[in-house]
């Protein structure tokens, strides 16, 4: 349970599954005692910053009765997000039961009578379960005027005017009244409003850093950067380092919002996004030992990410994931070495210092033809090269070196490899897994499926020899409930 919360390893593999995840979790839940579960919750919000997970372990928590309950719920649940998650969790019936229980009940009353109103307003925007939802479902007793009149104004019953709290009344004039203030609501509130562009300039210049990073294109169909001084105010705060790193973004989530930025989006703000991908670099963590990554650039490689999904299908692409490790390792360990390949080994050199975003595009422009795993390893058992990690990057569609029965031709390269070096390891990360690997799970060799930025952590912890039970267990204990 410590190794799965702490980095989604169960057995040397990586699993990026929501629904792996949640099946084994409750699984290994059932057999664990609340203490353990509680200590492991609190770490995995306040340490490893997850969302589902810790809301998920307090569900359980949940149905185990525990004395630990309160305490771990207080400290798990400290935004109205998190609340909506623990509620979502426990409506769904993944945890045995779809009712509240009493505990529980009590305890999401105790947030939604205590939170500030600022808190109130962050967590009514969302769905599945709205707030409205959850107050519908827990029936809160506020004993504050305010709070009463906000729970009525939230789900729709008549409320007191004149007791609505400060922010929530200075919406309702905006809504009536386009010439007063805008109101430091969340934005998503104001969305639903007809606007005009100096409005919108001014939800971009209010909100959070994520929040500017999520909704460019939006802006940008408002009009925003038409506005003068606006492309240059949204550029200079995208690519603030004390904001980047307040908001702990990883280059993926940059390149993500790089590649779906449209045309209406100034080459300003682009440049911004990739100037701020270069300070998240700041957020990986640098691998110890020689290193060398293997990046699949093949045909198949062109697909989303994601797989088919019509219209919400990622503009990341499998090879754009590809290249972002290789550039981003090349960054953080400038003696990496990169070995593409497809039916053989390609030649591509990379230049550690240009932006990641101009050698991953160097290295998606190679794709083509079939796949063939085996060929970076076979090409370094036959240079003799050495090497303490290699990474390997692909979709796992390696139909050239199939054989029938026994090892995979990457395994075997694998083991030639590893006689002149005892203690290599070998990640594999498969951007679309489905059933099959390349290679066995064991100690040396950890297979990753899916992706996302917490894979440049997973990679490096598993390097430094910490992707074991103890290491997690130890961790974990030191945990005060």
């Amino acid at each position: 349970m410590a190794q799965y919360a702490a980095t989604g390893c169960l057995n040397a593999t990586y699993y990026a599954s929501a629904e792996a995840q949640l099946e084994t979790v409750m699984q290994l839940c059932a057999e664990l005692d609340a203490q353990f579960i509680a200590q492991t919750a609190v770490y995995c919000r306040e340490r490893g910053y997850m969302k589902d997970m810790p809301a998920l372990l307090v569900a359980a928590l949940a149905m185990k009765t525990a004395p630990e309950l309160s305490r771990t719920f207080k400290r798990v649940m400290n935004n109205g997000k998190m609340l909506r998650n623990f509620v979502q969790i426990i409506r769904s019936g993944a945890t045995g039961r779809k009712s509240m229980g009493s505990r529980p009940k009590k305890l999401v009353q105790a947030w939604l009578n205590s939170a500030t109103e600022k808190e109130l307003l962050a967590a009514s925007v969302g769905n599945k379960p709205s707030l409205a939802d959850v107050v519908k479902m827990v029936h809160p007793k506020p004993t504050e005027a305010w709070r009463e009149a906000f729970f009525a104004w939230l789900i729709g019953k008549p409320y007191n005017v004149a007791a609505l709290p400060p922010l929530v009344t200075a919406f309702e004039a905006y809504k009536q009244d386009r010439t007063q203030a805008l109101p430091e609501v969340p934005f998503q509130m104001l969305t639903a409003l007809e606007l005009n562009d100096t409005a919108w300039a001014k939800i971009a210049l209010q909100g959070g850093w994520q929040m500017l990073r999520m909704n460019l294109n939006t802006f940008a169909r408002q009009g925003v950067f038409a506005l003068p001084g606006m492309t240059e105010a949204i550029a200079a705060k995208l690519k603030d380092a004390d904001a980047i790193a307040k908001s702990k973004v990883f280059p993926y989530q940059l390149m993500a919002a790089y590649l779906a930025c449209s045309n209406e989006v100034p080459a300003e703000i682009r440049e911004a996004l990739q100037d701020a991908l270069e300070i998240a670099l700041m957020n990986i963590p640098e691998i110890a030992g020689k290193v060398v990554v293997c990046p699949d650039v093949s045909g198949s490689m062109q697909s989303a990410v994601t797989g088919n999904r019509g219209s919400a299908s990622s503009k990341v692409r499998c090879i754009d994931v590809a290249a972002l490790i290789a550039a981003a390792v090349l960054r953080k360990n400038s003696d990496a070495t990169l070995i593409p390949f497809e039916v053989d080994v390609v030649d591509c050199r990379l230049n550690p210092r240009d932006t990641v975003m101009t050698n991953a595009q160097k290295l998606a422009s190679i794709g083509g033809g079939g796949t063939n795993c085996s060929a970076p390893l076979a090409q370094m058992n036959k240079t003799k090269t050495n090497a303490d990690l290699v990474i390997y990057v692909s979709d796992n569609e390696s139909w050239i070196d199939t054989t029938s029965r026994g090892a995979t031709a990457t395994l075997r390269e694998w083991e030639i490899f590893k006689q002149r070096n005892p203690a290599a390891k070998l990640v594999c990360i498969n951007v679309t897994p489905g059933k099959t690997s390349q290679v066995v799970e064991r100690e040396d060799i950890l297979n990753i499926g899916g992706f996302s930025d917490d894979v440049f952590k997973i990679i490096a912890a598993f390097a430094a020899g910490q992707i074991n039970a103890m290491f997690w267990v130890n961790e974990i204990k030191t945990i005060n409930i």
